[in-house]
């Protein structure tokens, strides 16, 4: 296939300075791909380089070899197509011309003429072209590989939601035992898991809290042997790295485990360091009736934890020394928030008795009531939890009753699920109202996740997940949060705010507002190479696969093009119907098939489905850590209504 005829190649006197001397070998190669500003895989580039040298049987190769491997990996035959179809020239799309692509093909509706001079003036290279306000296939090929032509909307890239809501009514990005970068058992405890969270955009982080020696707090999995760390490094990372990522409030979701005297150490570091930061009294009225929003948060850090008598009485004491004063909790109220019978039994414990009770406490039928322990709660420490208290969940019968607007519940992912099948319309009305942490259970000792959204879809804010753990739930988990400019707040679906919804996971009913979505897969561009290839090869695959309430979770796949990571080709086209559009995901998947019974992960990326924008678009594609494997990306068509 021919390729358009640009009216000179690229950046001409850049390739024409670098072979003054005559040939080059493959670091200069490498390092011209640079100057020029073209993303390259070095594999690719290496091995387009190797089949051209190997002909001749040497090691340096010609301005005219340079050119060839050039467009071998940036001229993509898929783009000349387009192109060709706007272009009557084929050399270069005048501003009309491409005006009329971006609204037949890319569905832009607004601004289309100033757009089309922006891409212009921000991709076309060469510079007479540029001036002449028209674009040859080279800046063609930078627009279509360039951000501005991803599949995640453009403008869901900054906060656009209604951040004035109550904090109930959105899904909070939230870390379970944040301090481990590893398993719940023997793994280290490290500052870095703080860091990383944070950085990533997570708004609620867990904090151990032990006695330690010379009467500073220590952070760890107690009764196991991860490694510790002091309470006041913890909270002085906070203190650096809370709002990096975003200015919406940061909630530090404290297991209290501590005797009173480290408790009120705990409240100092948290005073002493974070200052103005940390919330400790309301934003207008002391009697509340309704949280406050993410926006009236900004910048505030909020304490989790339990809490005695009303916020009033708590501020009231603020100007008083509290030291030594202390509450005795019975009731068999704990001062840790998550069930530690739930969360660390099976831990400790390897008989099946133990792995019984520890699932009847998880049943949601009324439990046997737990002994009565008594623990004494600081005032100091009491008196800084605001509008976060944690509160034991006994039933969603006695919350309505009973909970203040104020008090959350922390609830184990057996509990939560078996709520989900059992009441899903008493959960929808609670996480409504109240704040609803759901945690793992204590046997996912390797620190593996759960399927998040199951539990997004009964409207629960804060689905705490190991971060530390690759997998498909924590992709779940980031392309979920892409969403809102990344800022760790989503606005929930009308449906699960209103007290009064009928919605439910199972029986969507009127809620549904069906989408049709039709993706032509196109084509993939130097994806990873497989683990197996010695050069640049891999049999890829992609699946895309939707997630969310269960009628919309299903899983499709391509046929797989052998032996080509460089510029596989698809053109394969898969059709849905979403139901509830607005609670699901989209996953896509690459994969390389090594057997007939197995396949190694190359990247993925996932979106809320609402982020998908029309038209020709690049999907691309982050590694098992969620790292950028630019330039690997698949070119697909979107189209819904």
């Amino acid at each position: 296939m021919s390729c358009p005829m640009t009216p000179t190649p690229p950046h001409l006197s850049i390739i024409q300075d670098e072979f003054t001397s005559g040939k080059i070998d493959l670091d200069s190669t490498v390092k011209l791909f640079e100057k020029l500003q073209m993303p390259f895989d070095f594999a690719h580039v290496k091995h387009a380089f190797k089949k051209t040298v190997d002909k001749r049987k040497e090691n340096t190769i010609n301005m005219e070899d340079f050119r060839s491997i050039y467009r071998t990996i940036v001229h993509r035959p898929e783009f000349q197509e387009i192109f060709r179809i706007y272009s009557p020239n084929n050399k270069v799309l005048v501003d009309t011309e491409l005006i009329d692509f971006l609204k037949k093909e890319q569905h832009e509706t607004e601004g289309c003429e100033t757009m089309a001079l922006e891409i212009i003036l921000k991709y076309e290279p060469i510079e007479e072209v540029r001036k002449r306000r028209q674009m040859s296939f080279e800046g063609f090929i930078r627009y279509l590989s360039s951000d501005d032509c991803s599949v995640f909307k453009n403008d869901r890239r900054t906060v656009y939601q209604d951040m004035n809501q109550p904090l109930c009514d959105y899904f909070i990005s939230s870390s379970h035992n944040t301090y481990l970068i590893s398993d719940q058992l023997i793994g280290p405890s490290d500052l870095w898991g703080y860091t990383s969270a944070l950085l990533k955009g997570c708004r609620c982080l867990e904090i151990d809290c032990w006695d330690g020696s010379n009467n500073e707090p220590v952070v760890y999995h107690g009764h196991t042997l991860t490694s510790k760390i002091l309470f006041q490094a913890v909270i002085q990372v906070v203190d650096k790295y809370a709002f990096t990522a975003s200015d919406y409030p940061v909630v530090l979701s404290l297991e209290n485990h501590c005797s009173p005297t480290q408790q009120e150490v705990i409240a100092e570091h948290l005073q002493n360091i974070l200052g103005d930061k940390l919330l400790t009294s309301t934003l207008g009225d002391p009697d509340v009736t309704e949280l406050p929003s993410p926006e009236a948060l900004k910048f505030k850090i909020l304490i989790k934890n339990k809490k005695v008598g009303t916020i009033e009485e708590g501020m009231l004491r603020r100007n008083l020394d509290r030291r030594g004063e202390t509450v005795e909790i019975t009731d068999s109220e704990n001062l840790s928030d998550e069930d530690e019978t739930d969360e660390t039994a099976p831990l400790c414990s390897k008989s099946d008795s133990s792995k019984r009770k520890s699932d009847r406490r998880s049943s949601p039928l009324p439990r046997k009531k737990a002994k009565m322990k008594k623990k004494k709660l600081a005032l100091a420490l009491s008196d800084l939890v605001i509008y976060t208290k944690s509160q034991k969940f006994v039933s969603f019968e006695h919350s309505l009753e009973n909970q203040k607007c104020y008090e959350n519940n922390s609830i184990g992912e057996v509990r939560a699920r078996k709520f989900i099948k059992n009441s899903a319309r008493e959960f929808i009305s609670h996480t409504s109202r109240f704040l609803t942490r759901i945690y793992p259970k204590g046997t996912r000792t390797n620190s593996s996740n759960y399927n998040p959204q199951e539990f997004w879809n009964v409207g629960c804010q804060m689905v705490a997940l190991n971060f530390q753990t690759p997998g498909v739930q924590m992709e779940l988990q980031h392309g979920k949060f892409l969403d809102n400019g990344g800022c760790g707040y989503i606005l929930k679906p009308e449906f699960l705010r209103n007290r009064h919804s009928t919605f439910t996971p199972q029986n969507v009913g009127r809620y549904s507002k069906p989408m049709s979505l039709s993706i032509k897969l196109i084509s993939g561009h130097q994806l990873p190479p497989s683990n197996l290839s010695k050069t640049n090869k891999a049999d890829p695959l992609v699946h895309v696969e939707i997630y969310g309430v269960p009628e919309d979770q299903t899983k499709k796949k391509s046929n797989v093009v052998k032996s080509n990571a460089l510029c596989p080709r698809w053109d394969e086209t898969f059709s849905f119907t979403v139901q509830v559009p607005e609670l699901a995901l989209i996953r896509f998947c690459v994969e390389d098939e090594i057997s007939l019974v197995s396949n190694e992960f190359l990247g993925q990326y996932t979106l809320p489905v609402m982020n998908l924008s029309k038209g020709y678009r690049k999907v691309p594609l982050l590694s098992k850590d969620g790292v950028n494997l630019e330039p690997a990306s698949l070119f697909v068509h979107i189209w819904y209504y």
